[in-house]
């Protein structure tokens, strides 16, 4: 024992370290306070690099440290967003047989008729902002709400464990998941811990239990499918995927290459017809204004840590004097609909490493002219990246933690020049990585030609 510590007292002291810094983060921190908050994520960030740099090439290490780190957060109530209240809130009502969609938590109140006992603490928890606009988290994401919110009982601490647990297991499936496609590329399996022992995915989705895991989850089992030709199966569990969150949709069309158009059509149609079925028993007339209505914001109304849609708005304000968010959230959705129309046209989309790069980068171009980025948005890209060469989306997920002194401030204002140095930073490094590498490419073609 003695000689193993004394072998390994490197890495055993990183970790410890590492378990240090996540329980302040889990238990002692504020949100308002930005530099505590940016300490604790750089020095988790260098630990977590170096950790990752030492054991490598030992997988069962690995896990067992991005395992732990999670539990670290097991009992802690999130400290950093404040949506878990509304995914409570949501999963009590469908416990009581009420359509989430219908009714907004500020209605219910004005209305004095209170759906369920300890639904004043939930209210109150979840902010204005939530409790006025009706809910856009997806059937199957309902239903984990609701599990966690009967497993849990009366008891919102007791909800939010299960909801963790949830979050937890996904990361594990997709370890399994993302080392089997890692193997299948002649990549290294170790490049899925890019991923599992990012503190922005451990504190952002563990921590603050946002359900990108779990709709990662099945997107990656849909992917290690398809890469199996089993593409019947993975347009099920794609299904899932979006049934969670409505981001996968942006990759459909990136599959007409990988299927061709006869299964590309009938993968299209299963998804369809398996997300109808999720979406059918909350279907009424106003299920669909609210939910529509709710997706709508996202696009019209929500202004956080943009990059190009702020610079198009203080256009709009020298040039219309008022803020176009009306008008260029539409447009600016519509460049990244043709941009992934254009993406899916690429010969390079028929093989599995293509295809992911693709998705990465259509995932890349949505946050980039998206009108809100909050960090958690960042988990699909960062996934997807490690089955690639680039490591710009890494350097983003660090950087990201800018945003957060939003926060710090009493009236909630951006400080558009950390904004700029993060999105300056990030788009430098992407363009280095995207360029670096075209010489090499073009001489080992030049190779291929001289022989």
């Amino acid at each position: 024992m003695r000689r193993f510590l004394h072998l390994h007292k490197i890495p055993i002291l990183i970790f410890l370290s590492c378990c240090a810094f996540y329980l302040a983060f889990a238990y002692d921190l504020e949100r308002t306070d930005f530099f505590k908050l940016f300490t604790l994520y750089g020095g988790l960030f260098f630990l977590s690099w170096r950790f990752f740099q030492m054991q490598r090439y030992n997988l069962k290490i690995l896990l067992a440290a991005a395992v732990i780190f999670r539990l670290l957060f097991l009992f802690a109530i999130p400290n950093l967003s404040q949506d878990f209240y509304r995914f409570i809130w949501d999963g009590k009502l469908l416990l009581q047989g009420i359509n989430p969609y219908l009714i907004t938590p500020a209605e219910y109140f004005a209305s004095g008729n209170l759906p369920f006992s300890g639904a004043g603490e939930l209210f109150e928890g979840m902010g204005s902002l939530s409790a006025g606009n009706p809910t856009n988290y997806p059937p199957l994401n309902q239903i984990f709400f609701a599990l966690a919110a009967s497993l849990g009982g009366s008891s919102i601490l007791g909800s939010v464990i299960w909801l963790r647990i949830f979050i937890i297991a996904a990361d594990i499936g997709i370890f399994y998941f993302g080392s089997q496609i890692l193997k299948n590329l002649n990549l290294p399996k170790s490049n899925i811990f890019l991923y599992l022992l990012n503190p922005m995915i451990i504190i952002e989705l563990t921590g603050n239990l946002h359900f990108e895991g779990v709709m990662l989850f099945f997107l990656l089992a849909a992917f290690y499918l398809l890469q199996r030709q089993k593409w019947l199966f993975s347009a099920l569990l794609f299904s899932c995927s979006v049934a969670v969150k409505l981001i996968p949709l942006i990759f459909l069309p990136l599959l007409f290459r990988r299927l061709g158009w006869k299964k590309a059509l009938r993968y299209y149609a299963i998804t369809a017809i398996l997300l109808l079925l999720f979406f059918l028993p909350f279907l009424s007339g106003a299920f669909a204004e609210n939910f529509f209505t709710s997706i709508n914001l996202w696009f019209q109304k929500f202004e956080f840590n943009a990059s190009i849609y702020y610079l198009i708005r203080w256009i709009g304000y020298r040039v219309e004097g008022y803020n176009i968010i009306g008008y260029a959230g539409p447009v600016l959705a519509g460049v990244v609909f043709l941009s992934v129309l254009l993406l899916s046209t690429l010969k390079r989309n028929a093989e599995m490493k293509g295809l992911l790069a693709s998705m990465m980068f259509a995932m890349v171009i949505y946050l980039f002219l998206a009108t809100t980025v909050h960090p958690w948005y960042l988990a699909t890209p960062l996934l997807l990246s490690v089955f690639t060469r680039y490591r710009f989306v890494q350097v983003w997920s660090f950087l990201v933690v800018l945003s957060y002194f939003a926060y710090s401030q009493p009236e909630y204002w951006e400080n558009l020049w950390l904004i700029a140095l993060e999105y300056v930073i990030v788009f430098g490094v992407m363009v280095y990585e995207i360029f670096s590498q075209r010489p090499q490419k073009l001489s080992a073609e030049s190779a291929k030609v001289s022989r």
